[in-house]
């Protein structure tokens, strides 16, 4: 299928943008990682702090209580060492207020460098831990979970580093996530069998954020394709969407498909503010999206 659609810019000079949620209001909350904060966008087009959480944030998702959840990654984008570094954790924050850490470790496993997160639809918290991006040195591949009461545990512990990246959660309760670097889709059913959707098209396919459309349809940013894949929810190419620059991630808003982009590859130690934030209309729009609210019980 040929997906002749147009992107349109809203915002730049961003830095290291990514993991977006769409706000009732209609405004678009992400992260700048190079800035360590939340920053939101509203009907103006101007980008605002909406709150500093030190470290590097990775990405953000509203949850049913209003807060923000945040995978922080501990202060790290390639290269690159935030001034003010923090402990990889799942935060929670609102707006202009101080990040509450959630949780720093699970079944006694530290995080690393959470990446990507979203609510089920039972109101479980799913995020990724690849730590940091080194092919050469890789950190170890987790998956985890938070339920609505406060319970963390380990979804997915991977044999071999994969760098498991951008993540959704379909309608069943099945996890999606996308590997950086095999270049595979992969999907945890519910009755714990995981399915390869197998490796995206292209020479080189780095994969970062993901969403799912109303048909059920998969869409993957490719760092290095400047785009985003469509797939069939068997794994089967369905087309490919060229924005240019180098898309982070993306998150629906009924036919609205709001698309971080970085701008540049996370190849140096210098920060980078050439990142955008682009808009476009999605032939039959998203899937819904869940919300949750994680009760975290108080410590003995």
């Amino acid at each position: 299928m040929n997906y002749d659609l147009t992107p349109e810019l809203v915002a730049s000079d961003l830095g290291w943008p990514e993991g977006p949620t769409v706000m009732p209001d209609g405004s678009v909350v992400f992260v700048e990682s190079y800035r360590s904060q939340l920053t939101v966008v509203g009907k103006d087009a101007k980008a605002r702090q909406f709150a500093y959480v030190t470290g590097a944030p990775n990405s953000c998702v509203l949850g049913s209580d209003g807060a923000l959840y945040v995978c922080q990654n501990g202060g790290t984008v390639g290269p690159w060492r935030a001034a003010e570094m923090s402990v990889p954790s799942i935060q929670r924050v609102r707006p202009g207020g101080k990040p509450e850490i959630l949780v720093t470790e699970v079944d006694g496993i530290k995080l690393n460098g959470p990446n990507d997160l979203v609510f089920a639809p039972d109101g479980t918290l799913v995020w990724t831990d690849p730590g940091t991006y080194n092919p050469a040195s890789p950190d170890p591949s987790y998956i985890f979970a938070l339920s609505p009461d406060g319970k963390a545990t380990v979804k997915v512990a991977f044999p071999e580093p994969v760098f498991p990246n951008g993540v959704v959660v379909e309608a069943d309760g099945s996890i999606v996530w996308d590997e950086s670097y095999t270049g595979h889709v992969r999907r945890l059913r519910t009755d714990g069998k995981i399915e390869d959707l197998g490796r995206m098209p292209g020479k080189n396919p780095i994969l970062d954020g993901m969403a799912i459309a109303k048909d059920g349809s998969l869409l993957v940013t490719d760092l290095v394709g400047e785009g985003f894949h469509v797939l069939a929810r068997d794994g089967t190419p369905k087309g490919f969407v060229r924005t240019g620059g180098c898309p982070t991630n993306l998150a629906f808003d009924g036919e609205t498909l709001w698309v971080t982009d970085a701008s540049v590859l996370a190849s140096s130690a210098e920060p980078n503010y050439a990142g955008r934030l682009w808009r476009m209309t999605f032939p039959g729009g998203g899937a819904p999206t869940y919300k949750g609210a994680i009760q975290m019980k108080a410590k003995p």
